[in-house]
C-alpha cells in the first residue's frame, strides 16, 4: 500500500459502540485502505464488554470518553505506520453512534487549541472532561426524565411533532436531564456538551464542533422543521443548555481545517477540511446512496427501515430525522423487533429447518396467500406494542394454525406488508423511481426479496454495506468539499459502485397487495386494540 502512486482521497470516520474504524476513498469513489480498533481487545484496560460498562441497575449504560480518545491515537499511529500518506487527505468526515453525549469541562477549548504534536491526544485531554463515563444509546435510565419532558410540550405526539419522535430514553435531551438532576457540580462545571459525532470531529477541528442537523434530530431538542433548538425542550431539559450546546448547522457543513496538531504530527495538509460529523444511521442512509423516494431494509436480528422523506408526518413510533445530505429533505427510521430469528423460527417449526424449503414455500404459494395472514411476535414488538402470534383467514377470522407453507408465506408477507403500513403512516410514499436497497442476513434470499418487491411494488436492489457508515462519512466529506448544499449529493458520488438488480415485482402485484393492504392495517388494529385483555 505505501509502495503504490500517491491517490488524492477523503477519510470516513466511524465512532461505533464497539470499535473506531476508518477508510480511505479515492476521487473514483473506490476504497483503498481501512483499519480498525476494537475497544474490548485493543484497550483492556477500560474493562469494557461490548465497548460499554453496563451499570448494577441494568438500566444505565456508559462508555469511557477517554478510551474514544486513546483509540484515535492508536488507528491514526497504525495508519502511520502502514506508510499511509496522510498529505493526500483533500478532506474528512465522520459518523459516530447516535444518542451519547460528551462533557466537555470548562477550560477544555483552550487544551483542545493548544495541543503539543510530541504527545498522543489521550495524554493531553485527561482532564478535559467533567463526565468521564459517558451515557450512550444502550441506557435506558431516563423513563422519568421523558415523562417530564413530554409534559413540558403538550404529550407524546406534540414532542413527536416538534422534534421527530416521542421522547425515548436513550436520547440525549433526557440524558442530558438527568445528569443536570443527579450531578449538578459536573453539569455546571461543563461548558459544552457534544454528541459523539461533534466530539470526534472536536478532535480532528482542535476546537469544538457543531452539532449537525440529522445527528441533532435524535436528541428530542430540535425543532425539525425550523432546525433550531426547541426553547420549550431546552428548558425542559437543563439551564443554559443552549449555549452549552450551540447552534446546529447543516450536515454538509465544512466546520474549518484540520488542527495544526495533525499536520505537523502525521503530515495531513494544512488545507484538510473537516466536514460536520453525523450519526451513525444518518451515514449508512450516505453509504447506501438513497435518493427521494427510496427505501433500504436492514433484514437483520431486528429488522430496520431507512426511509427518504419530502413530507414527513412524526408519529407515536419510528424516528423522523433531518435528511444528511439534503437539508430540504427528512429521513425516517423505524425499527421491528422480531427479525431473522423470527424468520428462522418459522423456518425450523414448518421447514424443516431448512431455506431452501422454506423458498420452496415461498414458491409454491400465491401472492396475496389466498387472503390468509399472520402477525409473528414471539418478543414484544416495538412497531406495534404486540406479542403473540395471530393468524386469520379469509373471512378475518382467527385461526390457530396454516398448513406449512401457507404459514411461511404468511410471515414474510405479514413482515413486509407492516413494514409498508408503518411507513407509510410516517409520510413515505412510494414513487415510480423508488428503489428498495435490501441488506443484512436474509438480503441472500431471493425469494424472500421476490415477496419484498411484490408488496412495495418496487425493484429490489442489494449491495455490500458492511462498512457503511464509514464510506457514506467519505463521501459526505467529498459532498461537503465540493460546496454541499449547493450541490447534488448523487452528482458527487455518480462513480460509486452500482447496487446488484435482485427482484423486480410480478406482474399483478400491486393488485393483490393494495387490496390486502387496509385488511392488514385494520387486522393490526383489531390486535393492537385486544392487546389491553388478556393473553390469548
Amino acid at each position: 500500500m505505501a509502495e503504490s502512486a500517491p491517490r488524492r482521497c477523503c477519510l470516513g470516520w466511524d465512532f461505533s459502540t464497539q470499535q473506531v474504524k476508518v477508510v480511505a476513498v479515492d476521487a473514483e469513489m473506490n476504497v483503498f485502505y481501512e483499519e480498525s480498533v476494537h475497544f474490548d481487545r485493543d484497550l483492556p484496560e477500560f474493562g469494557t464488554r461490548g465497548g460499554v460498562h453496563v451499570h448494577k441497575d441494568g438500566l444505565t449504560v456508559t462508555s469511557p470518553v477517554l478510551m474514544w480518545v486513546q483509540a484515535l491515537d492508536i488507528i491514526l499511529e497504525k495508519m502511520k505506520a502502514s506508510g499511509f500518506d496522510f498529505s493526500q487527505v483533500l478532506a474528512l468526515s465522520g459518523a459516530g453512534q447516535q444518542h451519547g453525549s460528551i462533557y466537555w469541562q470548562a477550560g477544555a477549548q483552550q487544551a483542545l487549541r493548544s495541543l503539543s504534536p510530541d504527545l498522543p491526544l489521550h495524554q493531553q485531554l485527561q482532564a478535559c472532561f467533567s463526565i468521564s463515563d459517558c451515557p450512550v444509546w444502550m441506557d435506558s435510565s431516563t423513563t422519568a426524565q421523558c415523562r417530564q419532558l413530554e409534559a413540558a410540550v403538550g404529550g407524546a405526539q406534540a414532542l413527536s411533532c416538534l422534534t421527530g419522535s416521542r421522547a425515548y430514553e436513550r436520547f440525549t435531551g433526557n440524558q442530558i436531564a438527568k445528569i443536570y438532576q443527579q450531578n449538578p457540580k459536573a453539569y455546571s462545571h461543563t461548558e459544552r456538551i457534544s454528541l459523539v459525532s461533534s466530539f470526534a470531529a472536536s478532535l480532528f477541528l482542535g476546537s469544538y464542533s457543531p452539532i449537525d442537523y440529522s445527528d441533532g434530530s435524535g436528541m428530542n431538542l430540535l425543532q425539525i422543521q425550523d432546525k433550531v433548538w426547541s426553547q420549550a425542550c431546552l428548558g425542559s431539559c437543563a439551564p443554559h443548555l443552549e449555549e452549552k450546546l450551540g447552534p446546529p448547522v447543516p450536515s454538509c457543513s465544512v466546520v474549518g481545517a484540520i488542527s495544526s496538531y495533525y499536520v505537523q504530527r502525521y503530515r495531513f495538509p494544512p488545507g484538510c477540511k473537516v466536514v460536520a460529523f453525523t450519526g451513525d444511521n444518518p451515514a449508512s442512509l450516505a453509504g447506501m446512496r438513497l435518493e427521494e423516494g427510496d427505501i433500504a431494509v436492514s433484514l437483520g436480528t431486528s429488522d430496520t427501515l431507512f426511509l427518504w422523506l419530502q413530507e414527513p408526518m412524526p408519529a407515536l413510533e419510528g424516528h423522523i430525522f433531518c435528511n444528511p445530505v439534503d437539508p430540504q429533505h427528512y429521513m425516517a427510521l423505524l425499527c421491528f423487533k422480531n427479525g431473522s430469528l423470527m424468520r428462522e423460527k418459522i423456518r425450523d417449526e414448518f421447514a424443516s429447518c431448512s431455506w431452501s424449503e422454506f423458498s420452496k414455500a415461498l414458491q409454491s404459494t400465491e401472492m396475496g396467500n389466498g387472503g390468509n395472514l399472520g402477525f409473528y411476535f414471539d418478543v414484544m414488538e416495538i412497531t406495534p406494542e404486540i406479542i403473540g402470534r395471530h393468524r386469520f383467514n379469509t373471512e378475518n377470522h382467527k385461526v390457530s394454525a396454516f398448513p406449512g407453507d401457507v404459514e411461511v408465506r404468511a410471515l414474510i408477507e405479514g413482515q413486509f406488508m407492516a413494514k409498508r403500513i408503518h411507513a407509510e403512516g410516517l409520510g413515505y410514499r412510494v414513487m415510480s423511481k423508488t428503489k428498495i436497497l435490501a441488506t443484512g442476513g436474509a438480503s441472500h434470499n431471493r425469494d424472500i426479496l421476490q415477496v419484498l418487491a411484490d408488496v412495495f411494488g418496487a425493484p429490489v436492489y442489494v449491495m455490500d454495506t458492511a462498512n457503511s457508515a464509514c464510506v457514506g462519512s467519505a463521501y459526505r466529506a467529498f459532498h461537503g468539499l465540493a460546496g454541499g448544499t449547493d450541490v447534488p449529493f448523487s452528482e458527487v458520488v455518480k462513480l460509486a459502485p452500482n447496487p446488484r438488480l435482485a427482484a423486480t415485482p410480478s406482474p399483478g402485484a400491486s393488485q393483490v397487495y393494495e387490496a390486502l393492504l387496509p385488511q392488514f392495517a385494520k387486522l393490526e388494529q383489531r390486535i393492537l386494540s385486544q392487546a389491553q385483555g388478556p393473553p390469548e
